[in-house]
């Protein structure tokens, strides 16, 4: 997704859990001049107010030290430039059978701990899940504290390198004994929705793929040509940009015969599911969580 300035760049980074509110109130006074300009611009962008506490009727969140599920939080496997580095989650006890597995791709802050506990998420509702760090070629996010600093590695980043790397997940993924091959997934948030939609164009070792809120789209035309994975897209209907341009590609897929399911959140922002950010929203995040679960289970699990 692309900011006309740092003033935006900041507020997106606010509304997808980076720093407070007060923080982000400091950080925009340095960059405007004076905190009435800073307080200006906020209200000028319809900034939210801080996030509401997290309530969801499944109690969503996964604890780091949950019992049910093993966790290595610092995996590393080969990619073409050298190692990529991620977070790994599988169920316990393990199942009989190779189980099905989810890639989950990171917004553009690279692998925060929101994105761990999601990856948790995953080990809990059955499958074996992996967060990647697609910061991994500059070291890895833990080499950016900062957010700002993380967002400005994370623009470095080449969309044919992300690519590259999701691609050498999926490959170690499918060398796991414990992992049915064929039934293999992804998710992702924002950046890293954008990341799902050039993903599902890149490899047919897909069974399954959600994009939240993607940040940016292939060509109508890439998608009917290419995309052989059911994608399911959840969407704010606020986030007018976004929402827009997955509108603009719909009736080429559905023209072409291709599997999608859409779900837009009425009044719900950009980056709703993050219950780290100013725009979550709990009955939206849930819903649109309890879907995409659905449509794991539809594909990945066994048929029969």
């Amino acid at each position: 997704m692309e900011f006309k300035n740092e003033t935006e760049s900041l507020v997106h980074l606010y509304i997808d859990g980076a720093f407070s509110r007060r923080e982000l109130v400091k950080r925009l006074t340095k960059v405007t001049g004076s905190t009435a300009a800073a307080l200006a611009a906020m209200v000028a962008l319809d900034v939210p107010a801080e996030a509401q506490t997290p309530s969801c009727a499944a109690n969503v969140r996964v604890p780091e030290d949950a019992s049910d599920m093993d966790i290595v939080p610092n995996v590393e496997f080969s990619g073409e430039a050298g190692s990529l580095f991620g977070y790994w989650t599988r169920p316990r006890p393990m199942p009989e059978n190779p189980m099905g597995a989810v890639l989950v791709i990171h917004e553009n802050r690279g692998l925060t701990d929101y994105i761990k506990d999601v990856t948790r998420r995953i080990a809990r509702a059955g499958f074996v899940g992996l967060g990647i760090d697609l910061l991994s070629r500059q070291g890895g996010t833990a080499q950016f504290p900062d957010p700002v600093v993380a967002g400005q590695a994370y623009n470095r980043t080449r969309p044919a390198e992300n690519v590259a790397d999701l691609v050498s997940a999926i490959a170690w993924l499918k060398t796991q004994d414990y992992i049915a091959p064929n039934r293999i997934g992804v998710v992702g948030f924002c950046a890293g929705g954008g990341n799902v939609a050039s993903l599902v164009v890149n490899t047919k070792d897909l069974a399954a793929a959600v994009a939240f809120y993607p940040g940016s789209l292939p060509t109508a035309q890439e998608l009917t040509d290419n995309m052989a994975t059911p994608i399911l897209f959840n969407l704010g209907q606020t986030d007018t940009g976004v929402t827009n341009r997955v509108a603009g590609i719909l009736p080429a897929m559905l023209t072409a015969g291709k599997r999608w399911g859409l779900h837009v959140y009425e009044g719900s922002r950009h980056a709703f599911h993050n219950d780290t950010g100013a725009a979550y929203d709990p009955a939206a995040a849930c819903d649109a969580w309890n879907q995409t679960l659905a449509f794991f289970n539809k594909f990945l699990r066994p048929v029969g």
